[in-house]
């Protein structure tokens, strides 16, 4: 008979408690709002000019919108909008298969990468908007 209260007890709490119930499809059970695929919803990062980007530290995230006007070897691009130019880095797996022209416009996110004598953007995405 004893065998039988411990765990006839422990089940009856747990049915009780919605505190101590275990979480069906797990995750954080105490929100109140529920956001499919989770992340952060609230202000981020604003495009920058070109000019404001040079103006920027080593290693600041940007986003900018412009054109590529000319490949300048490897992986380096000319980066234009209309407060200037800057040398963008981009990696062959940051393209996700964009064919992009000079009469495109794009976005771009990546970081400020300032050395001794030059400044580029390490890019970590590029986007198509037009």
């Amino acid at each position: 008979m004893m065998k039988y209260v411990l765990p006839i007890l422990i089940f009856g709490l747990l049915a009780l408690s919605p505190q101590l119930s275990l979480a069906q499809d797990g995750g954080f059970q105490g929100s109140t709002v529920a956001k499919p695929g989770g992340g952060f919803t609230g202000p981020g990062l604003e495009v920058v000019t070109v000019g404001e980007a040079l103006r920027q530290g080593d290693d600041t995230p940007v986003i900018l919108k412009g054109q590529i006007v000319r490949h300048l070897g490897k992986d380096r691009y000319l980066f234009r909008d209309a407060t200037g130019e800057i040398t963008v880095d981009i990696d062959d797996d940051k393209w996700n298969g964009l064919n992009i022209t000079p009469n495109d416009t794009i976005e771009i996110r990546g970081e400020v990468d300032k050395d001794w004598t030059s400044i580029e953007i390490d890019v970590d995405s590029v986007a198509k908007i037009s």
